[in-house]
């Protein structure tokens, strides 16, 4: 019996549990600047930037760069990152929109002509997670 009430009590808590996501940057090309992450949890606000659900940047550090995310919840979730090399906390695009610094998305890559889409980068968090992304 206090097995089953300890369980009742304990429940809301597991069901709003947080976790840690940790994010390892690779082929980052060079120490200026930070490298800048925006975390989406719908399609219908990925890459939109009032819409983020939770946002890092750490200073870059060439080669690798880890970013870390605290108290998410359990859920589904796609990221996008650049190299914000004169840290001016944008990403720099070309006349026709072309990023100039370097960006990258979980599980997904550029396409020919865009980013890609929601359901090619997302990811699940279930626990404390760790993820590699690659520039």
């Amino acid at each position: 019996m206090k097995t089953l009430f300890f369980l009742i009590l304990l429940s809301p808590l597991l069901v709003f549990s947080q976790h840690r996501l940790s994010v390892n940057v690779y082929n980052v090309p060079s120490s200026e600047g930070k490298v800048s992450a925006a975390l989406y949890d719908s399609e219908s606000s990925f890459l939109k930037f009032e819409q983020v659900a939770a946002s890092s940047s750490a200073s870059a550090q060439e080669g690798m760069t880890r970013l870390e995310f605290e108290n998410l919840p359990e859920g589904e979730y796609a990221l996008a990152l650049f190299h914000d090399k004169n840290g001016n906390d944008a990403l720099d695009t070309n006349w026709l929109g072309i990023p100039k610094e370097k960006v990258a998305f979980s599980k997904g890559k550029m396409r020919a002509f865009g980013p890609p889409k929601y359901e090619d980068c997302v990811f699940r968090v279930t626990s404390n997670e760790k993820i590699n992304i690659y520039f």
